[in-house]
């Protein structure tokens, strides 16, 4: 898009209405939404260190309903973060979105140091210039599935097996002959104990992630079933719980958002017959693209001293190529705040932040 036809954005807070509506405007957005937009994670969020927002941006062509994330500091003023957001229909709408943005936080005088943004935008070269060109800093990531392997999932099930690697074909059918079953299972504290184990045990053995409370995980899981979009499957060994995962469905998207197993297990094939039987009930309901959400970046996929090896290993078994994000961009408002806040502030607030409430800063 031409730089003089740049769209005009305005930025508002949402009315009860699309509030109450939500999730249906956020999987309206250009690019469908996204599950930690949604009014389930807004649930999980909101008093959980962050006051949740709801934001809309609009122009002629389209509407934009985004999850605003605040925190508030001394001396700093507050930090706003579009969490996987803004949802654009182009790179080119992301300068005027955050300048409709800065003037709503400007006009409602809400001391706002710092916008933090995330859009699935595809990592180019292109991408990063322009968006340094629209006066953005880049800032760590934060979300595991800034790089993921994301599969197609539209074409009928026999077509998706046969488009996955032979290796992951063949696990999946070595299962099915061997008798491994995957069973579904009701959401509540049964089912969250169990998935909860089988997380801790994978951490323990292969330390990839910091796994956060079973407080955190559980309201997380209740809040996406209770809406009817989260499911869990699970495969036993010997009577006890061997492999689980946690699959969301939101709008056309599926994100497997959690898994555990246990180590040195007798099954072939029993995760990869997992992942087939959520794909399939994905399929269901309706979702066209599965997220497996955290890979290692695409540059580092064989470097196996990446914390995330083994798990990128098995996800791109299913689809070939990794999909990287630009990542985490900041807007700075307030250039002096932000340099203290750069220079030890941010280090500091997220230390206090987890000895307060042994839980994860963002």
């Amino acid at each position: 898009m031409d730089t003089a036809t740049l769209r005009e954005f305005t930025a508002r807070f949402a009315t009860a209405e699309e509030i109450d509506n939500w999730d249906k405007h956020v999987t309206a957005n250009p690019n469908g939404g996204n599950m930690l937009q949604s009014d389930a994670y807004a649930a999980v969020k909101d008093g959980n260190g962050w006051l949740v927002r709801r934001l809309v941006l609009e122009t002629a062509e389209y509407s934009s309903y985004n999850l605003l994330l605040e925190k508030k500091f001394p001396v700093l003023g507050r930090l706003w973060y579009l969490i996987k957001g803004p949802d654009a229909s182009s790179i080119d709408d992301i300068k005027p979105m955050l300048g409709s943005i800065a003037a709503l936080a400007r006009g409602q005088k809400m001391n706002v140091f710092s916008i933090k943004i995330e859009p699935d935008i595809v990592a180019s070269s292109e991408a990063t210039a322009q968006l340094a060109a629209a006066g953005l800093m880049k800032a760590p990531n934060i979300q595991s599935n800034d790089s993921t392997a994301l599969l197609d999932i539209s074409a009928p099930a026999n077509e998706v097996l046969r488009s996955i690697s032979s290796r992951a074909r063949n696990a999946v059918r070595r299962a099915e002959r061997e008798g491994c079953e995957v069973l579904p299972a009701e959401p509540g504290e049964d089912s969250y104990r169990k998935l909860y184990a089988l997380m801790q045990d994978t951490v323990n053995a292969k330390g990839a992630m910091p796994l956060r409370s079973y407080e955190y995980y559980s309201r997380f899981w209740q809040e996406f079933c209770s809406r009817g979009q989260g499911h869990f499957f699970f495969v036993y060994e010997d009577g006890a719980p061997s492999v689980g995962a946690f699959v969301i469905n939101y709008g056309s998207k599926a994100t497997y958002k959690d898994g555990g197993s246990t180590q040195n297990r007798k099954q072939y094939g029993d995760s990869h017959l997992v992942q087939w039987a959520a794909i399939q009930r994905m399929q269901d309901l309706g979702c066209v693209e599965y997220d497996f959400c955290g890979t290692p970046p695409a540059a580092r996929i064989k470097d196996k001293t990446h914390p995330l090896f083994g798990m990128g290993l098995f996800k791109t078994s299913f689809t070939k190529t990794v999909t990287d994000f630009v990542g985490c961009y900041d807007l700075v408002l307030g250039p002096i705040r932000y340099k203290l806040w750069l220079k030890g502030a941010e280090r500091v607030f997220r230390r206090l932040e987890t000895m307060r409430t042994g839980g994860q800063f963002y």
